[in-house]
């Protein structure tokens, strides 16, 4: 029988994320873990959203929890979740995110081979080439009080292009990879919507899967491909671990640099520290994940069997959905204290869960990290006083509750040279 840390009915999750943070509050309230309804699903889907930072480590390095919900979610197995479900591509691959135990392993090597500490730094000087060319394109085409919306130019490209290096993606296919890869992530589209989408991502990789066996290089899709065909990878499994590598190799760096840009700009004392010197980039970096967790949320995961977590006293049973709450793990009281909702550069702590834990750790962490201690520091060395356009209250979140930003980063990019004052600070 499972143990409930709360009474009354289960929560509605917000497919809109117009509040990411302020409905964590509210799961957090609720317990360390809570029955939640997820947006398309029935609500007789037996789901858990867990919120707090150490059940999380727990369940996540726990042996009988499975993210292989083809396997081990009998409401996928039984036809109880709809085919039109906005989030079924979640479920539904074949990839390292989506696998288990042996198979976990099995396809998980080839994808953590390419993120090998000195592969990451070996791509350094191209990740610095990418933002200086993308920066002095911006800078070319705008005026310094001129309005531009620094995630199309910006804070979106330069990660997908770092992805397309890696992956070998032929420069053509830059910008449908990136107005497809968004969609994956939307949680307000019509069944309809979300397979049109799906159904374009595996168009174009097809395409690129093409591409690669004409023209192989020293690139991931190439190594993936000569996996499949020694008999390593299934075609599904070679298109599906493509999927992931775009997908989230792409988003959450995405996040990354947009929160901290308008974290940055909206704390020019805290700016201030990390230009310099007095606070490295890297700590930079590691607040914004912990601030402003890019994935806020991600699913699935399914225990192989009954789970009893000895602390909280819940118990988790077999079969059940659970939803991790990365976003609301970064602003825990009990770990960060009660200014945890502020974004400070110079807290001692801190710790995050934005890139996963245990055996599913985001193998790409490190390039992400690396991709925002390069691009913050050049970003705001070229444009010292560039400030937010609108009232930080005014950005409008990304129509998800998994992937946590903003549709568009209104900016003026200020003057490269001379002394303005500073803009007003924000919480």
């Amino acid at each position: 029988m499972t143990a409930l840390p709360q009474a009354g009915c289960p929560h509605r999750i917000d497919a809109t994320g117009s509040d990411i943070h302020g409905e964590a509050d509210a799961l957090r309230a609720r317990g360390p873990a809570t029955r939640v309804v997820l947006p398309g699903l029935p609500d007789t889907i037996r789901t858990w959203v867990v919120t707090d930072p150490g059940l999380i480590r727990r369940l996540l390095a726990h042996r009988n929890i499975s993210k292989d919900a083809r396997q081990h979610w009998p409401a996928l197995r039984e036809g109880l979740v709809p085919a039109d479900w906005s989030e079924r591509v979640w479920v539904d691959v074949v990839n390292a995110l989506g696998s288990y135990g042996p198979e976990h392993q099995r396809l998980r090597r080839p994808i953590a081979d390419a993120f090998q500490t000195r592969r990451v730094r070996a791509l350094v000087p191209r990740i610095e080439a990418i933002t200086h060319d993308l920066l002095d394109a911006l800078q070319a085409s705008h005026d310094p009080d001129e309005v531009v919306d620094l995630r199309q130019h910006f804070t979106a490209k330069l990660p997908l292009a770092v992805v397309n290096i890696i992956l070998g993606v032929p420069a053509p296919q830059h910008d449908a990879f990136r107005e497809a890869v968004g969609g994956l992530f939307t949680t307000t589209e019509t069944g309809e919507e979300a397979q049109a989408t799906v159904k374009r991502v595996y168009e174009l990789i097809g395409a690129l899967i093409e591409h690669k066996k004409t023209a192989p290089g020293d690139d991931i899709t190439s190594a993936l491909i000569d996996a499949h065909e020694g008999g390593e990878l299934t075609p599904g499994e070679l298109a599906d671990s493509l999927m992931l590598l775009i997908g989230a190799g792409h988003e959450t760096t995405v996040g990354l640099l947009t929160h901290g840009t308008v974290n940055l700009a909206t704390h020019r004392d805290q700016l201030h520290l990390a230009t310099t010197g007095q606070v490295p980039w890297s700590d930079v970096v590691e607040e914004t994940l912990r601030h402003q967790a890019p994935i806020a949320t991600i699913l699935p995961r399914v225990p192989v069997d009954d789970v009893t977590d000895e602390e909280s006293g819940i118990t988790f049973s077999a079969g059940d959905l659970i939803v991790i709450h990365y976003a609301a793990a970064g602003r825990d009281l009990a770990v960060h204290g009660p200014d945890a909702d502020k974004f400070n550069v110079t807290r001692p702590d801190h710790r995050h869960l934005a890139f996963g834990y245990g055996v599913h750790l985001c193998p790409g962490a490190e390039l992400a990290r690396l991709e925002g201690r390069v691009a913050f520091d050049a970003l705001f060395d070229r444009f010292p006083h560039l400030e937010l356009a609108v009232d930080p209250t005014q950005l409008k979140p990304l129509p998800s509750y998994i992937s946590n930003g903003y549709q568009t980063l209104p900016v003026r990019l200020g003057h490269p040279q001379g002394n303005r004052p500073p803009a007003e600070d924000h919480e």
